[in-house]
């Protein structure tokens, strides 16, 4: 038996108004002049209007800053320019709130903050990001649950790829995960987000990775979206619903300290190559991915079953991985999550570089069983 750790993160201030706590948690923390980061199209909304409204919308320009340019995929000018207003305006923290793209920009921004100019395809050769900007990380999706990660993911200039800056200090000093700020959520995209934790509930816990904390996470996250995304959908002001897929997408993200696995490494060059929502990726490839692991490891999903509410008591290994993948195939479709990539413009055009960016990418060295460029084509031609 091999040496290993644990560690879980974040003080995390949950429920319906804990948006209201902001000033008394910003104190607590030191920050009295914070950047807001976020995307254009949430500074339109009124959960943004909550925001400003809470830091006080008179000021805004003199006592606190925005901004707002944040892609959906971020980039690195999605980085570079809130750290560049940071400095202009004598900032002391930053205050992300939106999809999992702000927080991650938001993120990343303190690295320039900390070391401005500095190249970030040269993250890794610094070992010393200590005294990071305090962090204060606010979803109104939940998806990608990056308010509890250490990394952020950025394209990045100089490859066109998508790159992981993963380091501890890069932790937020408080989540704050409020529903009353999701309410506004469209459907479409409550079930984009939600496939996504639900994703990485499922990569995390068939990945091999010794980390048993997790595994039981990863299983109590999958038992919540199956109940509480449907309802969400249905009904966006539900907030009961709204605050267990928050807790849930957290969760997920928790979870994948253990890593993910090959539908992350499809999903991931579909956003950078063709634009595509994370999460919409992830749940077009979700049951290509895990036809194509249990065809080569039987059993994988048997707990995976059971978490969703299945009894899988006397199936055989192949039975039961069955009936779970048919389970998330009625589940997806049920939310509105079927179709093709070609339906959101994937052509085989785009074949030889999604499968070259796909083998670069991380994830699937982690996947319950090996990936070859050979598996990649065959899997994206399965869902073309």
């Amino acid at each position: 038996m091999s040496l290993t750790s644990f560690s879980f993160p974040t003080p995390t201030l949950f429920g319906p108004g804990a948006l209201r706590e902001l000033p008394a948690r910003m104190a607590k923390l030191g920050i009295r002049r914070p950047l807001i980061v976020t995307d254009g199209g949430f500074a339109k909304t009124d959960a943004f209007a909550a925001l400003t409204s809470v830091l006080g919308t008179e000021g805004r320009g003199s006592s606190w800053f925005a901004y707002v340019g944040v892609h959906p995929n971020p980039v690195e000018d999605d980085v570079r320019e809130p750290a560049a207003l940071f400095i202009q305006h004598g900032c002391d923290g930053i205050i992300a709130i939106g999809g999992g793209s702000p927080l991650d920009a938001g993120k990343a921004a303190r690295l320039l903050v900390k070391r401005p100019g500095f190249n970030l395809s040269r993250f890794y050769d610094e070992s010393d990001w200590s005294g990071l900007a305090p962090f204060i990380a606010i979803p109104t999706t939940a998806g990608t649950g990056s308010e509890v990660g250490r990394s952020s993911v950025i394209t990045l200039d100089g490859t066109r790829k998508k790159a992981v800056l993963f380091h501890p200090e890069l932790l937020a000093k408080l989540v704050i995960l409020d529903p009353e700020l999701t309410v506004g959520l469209p459907a479409k995209l409550t079930a984009a987000t939600g496939a996504d934790a639900l994703t990485h509930c499922i990569e995390s816990f068939t990945c091999p990775q010794f980390h048993p904390l997790c595994d039981g996470i990863a299983l109590e996250g999958v038992r919540l979206i199956v109940d509480a995304l449907p309802k969400a959908v249905q009904d966006g002001r539900n907030l009961e619903a709204r605050g267990h897929m928050l807790v849930a997408a957290a969760m997920g993200a928790i979870a994948f300290q253990k890593d993910l696995g090959v539908v992350h490494s499809l999903a991931h060059p579909l956003s950078s190559i063709c634009g595509m929502h994370h999460g919409l990726a992830n749940a077009l490839c979700l049951v290509a991915g895990m036809k194509f692991c249990a065809a080569r490891k039987p059993g994988l999903y048997r707990r995976v079953g059971q978490a969703c509410g299945l009894e899988t008591l006397g199936l055989s290994d192949a039975d039961s991985d069955t009936q779970a993948i048919h389970f998330v195939t009625t589940f997806l479709k049920g939310i509105g999550l079927e179709g093709r990539l070609r339906d959101h413009g994937v052509t085989t055009d785009h074949l030889d570089s999604l499968v070259a960016q796909a083998m670069d990418d991380p994830c699937h060295k982690t996947n319950a069983v090996p990936v070859t460029a050979e598996d990649f084509r065959a899997l994206y031609q399965a869902v073309l």
